[in-house]
């Protein structure tokens, strides 16, 4: 007898479901099930931030919510996050033009962290981007360029709203 359980969610705008086991956490099933290998895993404990993604538009750590908790949610990976025209997201065109990577490990979480601060707070100061991003850790940047970086797309995304008023 299986101990699976069918699980059915949305996947970056795609409706989905898969069968897995319940213990099977949600990173390993969005790398293992539907190859969003932009979801990583640093720590496995939660505290490094390189698993997260958007649950219903909030991050949550993947490595700590199980595969089957996703029953009906919303869930947005860094392969899920395009900008207009199927390009890049405002978001990562900041994170290249400010040098916010160097080996990229931590910026899918980062990039979404930051999404979704500007989802709530379109004009957020420097205090505040660090607040955001404090749950996220990198080993090589120094975070300058990653404050610096999220500032850039919020200002970029003010002002994309502005041109459309």
């Amino acid at each position: 007898m299986s101990d699976e359980r069918t699980v059915s969610f949305t996947l970056n705008g795609s409706n989905r479901s898969c069968q897995i086991r319940p213990r099977i956490t949600l990173a390993d099933m969005l790398r293992d099930q539907f190859d969003c290998t932009g979801v990583h895993l640093g720590c496995e404990q939660g505290v490094c931030g390189a698993c997260t993604v958007l649950v219903d538009g909030k991050t949550a750590r993947s490595c700590l919510m199980l595969g089957v908790q996703a029953e009906g949610a919303s869930i947005r990976t860094i392969e899920g996050l395009v900008g207009q025209g199927g390009g890049l997201h405002p978001v990562q065109q900041a994170f290249s033009a400010a040098h916010a990577l160097q080996c990229g490990f931590c910026t899918p979480g980062m990039i979404l962290a930051a999404v979704e601060l500007l989802g709530e707070n379109p004009a957020p100061s420097q205090a505040q981007i660090r607040e955001a991003l404090s749950g996220n850790l990198c080993r090589c940047t120094g975070y300058a360029n990653i404050i610096s970086a999220v500032g850039r797309a919020a200002e970029a995304l003010r002002e994309t709203q502005e041109d459309a008023r």
